[in-house]
């Protein structure tokens, strides 16, 4: 009796991983509560489906503290509909059109779907994306990976 519980319990374990991992990014970063300006911006630039796609896609994404660090009314600005292509801009700047993980990181460019480059310093010290600490890595979906930058990423 003691084994079938056991396998029962791994199963049901298994099965919430497997769930876990089944999010998309877009997903992961509705669920965070550091996350809400990005995914204000993302949905405001009607990128939501884009980004749930199949990818992959890295993105870099900055928190709620990381747009407060921008000028006063920058943020207001950019969602503004008018504004859109430029949101657009500034928010696939944060992708990469590939799922890389925290141990493949190097030093060196980073294409973006915005089409320039991120320059990516990674050293003891941790890594760099342009300007942006890395401060958590690895959130991966299915259908790619988060990394969180404490800077908004401007192309």
């Amino acid at each position: 009796m003691k084994l079938r519980s056991l396998f029962a319990t791994f199963a049901l374990c298994t099965g919430l991983v497997s769930l876990a991992s089944a999010k998309t990014l877009v997903e992961i970063a509705a669920g965070s509560p550091d996350h809400t300006t990005l995914v204000a911006a993302v949905k405001a630039a009607g990128l939501a489906e884009t980004l749930s796609g199949t990818g992959p896609f890295t993105i870099f994404a900055p928190t709620n503290a990381a747009f407060d660090k921008l000028p006063a009314g920058t943020v207001e600005s950019l969602l503004k509909p008018e504004n859109k292509s430029k949101l657009v801009a500034v928010l696939t700047y944060h992708v990469v059109p590939a799922k890389v993980m925290a141990a493949d990181v190097k030093s060196g460019e980073a294409p973006t779907v915005n089409g320039k480059p991120l320059t990516i310093k990674a050293d003891a010290m941790g890594v760099m994306v342009n300007k942006a600490k890395v401060t958590a890595t690895d959130l991966v979906g299915s259908n790619g990976v988060i990394h969180v930058v404490d800077r908004v990423l401007l192309p």
